[in-house]
């Protein structure tokens, strides 16, 4: 399973809206409740909503980056 084009997905960089800040998504349970971390530093948040993240680079991208 995996995410489409314009939902989040686990690797993706993302903004969450509800929250305001930025987020790499690290896990998706349930297909119910996004678990992100903070781009840098330590932490995590989850998004019920994954219709307020918006992918600011996907996974793949993410991977060539680094």
């Amino acid at each position: 399973m995996s995410g489409g084009e314009d939902t989040a997905w686990v690797g993706d960089l993302v903004h969450d809206e509800d929250a305001g800040r930025r987020g790499i998504v690290t896990d998706v349970r349930g297909g119910t409740v996004w678990v992100l971390r903070p781009e840098f530093g330590t932490g995590q948040w989850t998004s019920p909503a994954p219709e307020r993240l918006t992918v600011l680079m996907p996974r793949e991208r993410m991977r060539e980056e680094r």
